[in-house]
């Protein structure tokens, strides 16, 4: 078995893996947009023979979870290549699509932890994993007597921290290398102190809803489910009600799972801002509304008592509120990566924000794995040969693992 990293080996994003067996059947693992892309440049589409033109001997694609950098150029891919993934994250990324951008293709197959499937020559197991993505998974590739394991996107301080304790404690046996992903081994610095978990942001949350004295305007993805479950959490500590927007509804609805902060929560209620107003009403779905017109909020029921509510907020929002009178008081919270506050399109809240004097927040914490859980996961697969993908810092590796093997985008390697 061989395989060959067509993106991810130098950068963070577009990941894109190629496995090919002995016998010449192929596997993709992940197919994801690159986030450095310039304004107005098409992705490049990875060059793996039977993704515009057929070929038997690519057996299938297999995407790990539901963010753009691992899958979002699979529908560019011949519709013929078979696709697998978690249901659940397969259910979020088609309710996405009516709304921003999403996958609307079907798999396959789904994925379901620690139970293998046959793919012409080779036998692959999803194992889930804690991740900012819903319905995540780490993939153990065998073929020819050889054990690749891929991580995927992963971590151990998520509200699944126990799934990443239980992939520690029961790792896979005889892995030969373990690809992994090193966002948070950087180029500048070598950070070994544990990461803040979602349960430390969730402590400190709660004090600050509490001690707010008016409204606390939220900023995160909808599609991070752990941070929307970490904000209810926290909002329903701080004795206040968490106000979804509807497009946050239907994520939460799509995972399928009944513990997922969901209208009919008697701690829960939706607020609709015009550009889901306008989306609902261009595509004549008015049953999305419908269903949570027992549960919805306007600007006034906010106005009227702003110390009740933590509001799932973007900018979008903010002169329905203004001029509804919901903004003395108020405080914002930033639950996303900070660097997208440097980013240009951060200047309008931001100076909308200094505008009102409405005090910003951030409230973060990393969807990938702090270096202590990465030299744990390598320590548990002591015979693997540590491969970098999704870093900045791959140089870097050699200072944190034993066994390191470095391989550069598109060169062809033998597990």
């Amino acid at each position: 078995m061989r395989a060959r990293i067509h993106r991810g080996a130098h950068e963070i994003g577009g990941s894109c893996v190629e496995v090919e067996s002995a016998a010449g059947d192929r596997i993709v693992l992940d197919v994801g947009a690159p986030l450095a892309t310039a304004e107005g440049e098409e992705p490049v589409l990875p060059q793996v023979s039977g993704f515009v033109e057929a070929a038997p001997s690519l057996h299938a694609i297999l995407i790990t979870h539901g963010h753009q950098d691992h899958w979002g150029l699979v529908d560019r891919v011949l519709p013929e290549v078979p696709l697998y993934m978690g249901e659940a994250a397969h259910r979020i990324l088609k309710e996405a699509a009516f709304w921003v951008s999403g996958l609307t293709r079907e798999p396959a197959a789904f994925f379901h932890h620690r139970v293998p499937l046959h793919i012409g020559a080779f036998r692959v197991t999803p194992l889930l994993s804690d991740h900012s993505a819903y319905d995540a998974y780490s993939l153990l590739v065998e073929a020819d007597g050889r054990r690749l394991f891929y991580t995927g996107d992963i971590r151990g301080h998520g509200r699944k921290f126990g799934i990443f304790e239980e992939l520690v404690q029961k790792p896979p046996l005889g892995v030969d290398v373990l690809l992994t992903e090193g966002t948070n081994i950087g180029p500048e610095d070598l950070d070994s102190t544990p990461a803040v978990t979602e349960s430390d942001i969730e402590l400190t949350c709660a004090e600050l809803f509490g001690a707010a004295r008016g409204l606390v305007l939220a900023l995160y993805s909808a599609q991070n489910i752990d941070r929307m479950v970490t904000l209810f959490r926290a909002a329903k500590r701080a004795g206040r009600t968490f106000v979804m927007t509807l497009y946050g509804a239907s994520i939460a609805e799509a995972t399928g799972n009944p513990n997922i902060p969901k209208p009919g929560w008697k701690e829960i209620r939706v607020f609709v801002p015009g550009w889901q107003q306008m989306r609902v009403k261009q595509a004549g779905a008015f049953e999305r509304v419908e269903v949570v017109r027992p549960y919805r909020v306007y600007e006034e029921d906010l106005a009227s008592d702003p110390s009740r509510w933590v509001v799932s907020f973007s900018i979008s929002m903010a002169k329905r509120l203004e001029m509804a009178g919901c903004l003395l008081g108020a405080q914002a919270v930033w639950s996303m990566w900070p660097g997208y506050l440097k980013e240009e399109r951060s200047e309008v809240l931001l100076e909308w924000l200094h505008a009102r004097h409405i005090p910003l927040s951030i409230q973060h914490t990393s969807g990938h794995a702090s270096i202590p859980d990465l030299q744990r996961l390598a320590a548990a697969m002591p015979e693997a040969r540590v491969v970098p993908i999704h870093s900045l810092g791959g140089r870097l590796f050699d200072d944190v693992f034993d066994h390191v093997e470095h391989h550069p985008d598109g060169e062809w390697w033998d597990v």
